[in-house]
């Protein structure tokens, strides 16, 4: 039996850090909106008692330090499943290391479809528990749609979905470490916080221009992408609602009302960027193919 899932990305229409907390981590404030560029995972049953990996990109490790194998890993650590051996087949679209989520979405697929193969009817809880294990964005990409993510990203409240709207997103040929880039807000002497209240009574009350007025990414304020201004006035240029760079960057995504419009902006982009997407907000994280 084979179980094929289609894994979204993420974007952050906000994020901001709060504090950071006495473990490391941080204190965060985002909210996560699902978007139909998307990877394809395929998960299988072999009687190999491994977990075997292989992925359309060769640049992409097929090992222990894939999330995939990590969240198989935790899967059957979290439930009363046997591994007999299972092989996992990845068809990349997101970007890698794009602030999409893309790993993340792998793992969180990974997670859904042994669910499914094993028929753990694992509850939401169940999966936020096993996927908080495997990396901080891996519950939300299996739930997906609308939600607020607090704490480390793992304490995750579900949000009306919000009317469909657009998306073109830009991954400029650079790479941002996540973690160079929280030492960056770290030894800040500054840090300018974002409407958090206001962006979420926006949110549940599907208002786009309140939203439009309040995306905003704190790591802006630290991490230099060298494009994003081009990007963002190439965006505005089209008429974008908002634009803004999506977890700790590269990706700069616009928001679009009129789709004449999203698809003439990523006409001109793609001259520039061969990285670059349309699609549309999605309601679900994982979907089962």
């Amino acid at each position: 039996m084979k179980v094929t899932v289609r894994a979204y990305a993420k974007i952050n229409l906000m994020l901001d850090i709060l504090s950071k907390l006495d473990n490391g981590y941080h204190d965060l404030f985002m909210l996560m909106q699902s978007v139909g560029l998307y990877d394809t995972v395929c998960v299988e049953k072999t009687d190999s008692n491994q977990i075997e990996i292989t992925c359309d990109v060769p640049d992409i490790p097929c090992d222990e330090r894939n999330i995939a194998y990590k969240a198989a890993a935790a899967f059957f650590e979290g439930t009363e499943a046997e591994n007999c051996g299972i092989r996992i087949h990845i068809e990349k679209k997101i970007p890698h290391a794009a602030g999409l989520a893309g790993g993340s979405a792998d793992g969180a697929a990974v997670i859904v479809a042994l669910n499914k193969l094993f028929g753990t009817e694992l509850s939401e809880k169940d999966i936020i528990r096993i996927g908080a294990k495997v990396g901080a964005d891996v519950p939300f990409c299996a739930l997906g749609g609308t939600m607020l993510a607090q704490y480390t990203g793992t304490v995750l409240s579900h949000l009306p979905d919000l009317s469909q709207k657009y998306v073109v997103i830009v991954k400029p040929d650079q790479d941002v470490s996540t973690g160079k880039a929280y030492a960056a807000f770290d030894t800040a002497e500054r840090v300018r916080h974002l409407d958090t209240k206001g962006m979420l009574l926006s949110a549940v009350n599907d208002d786009w221009n309140g939203i439009s007025e309040r995306v905003g990414n704190v790591f802006e304020q630290f991490i230099e992408v060298a494009d994003r201004a081009v990007i963002k006035a190439v965006m505005r240029r089209h008429g974008c609602l908002c634009c803004c760079m999506s977890g700790s960057g590269p990706s700069i995504f616009g928001i679009f009302s009129d789709k004449a419009q999203a698809e003439e902006c990523l006409s001109e982009l793609k001259k520039d960027y061969d990285s670059s997407f349309i699609c549309v907000t999605a309601d679900t994280g994982c979907e089962l193919v």
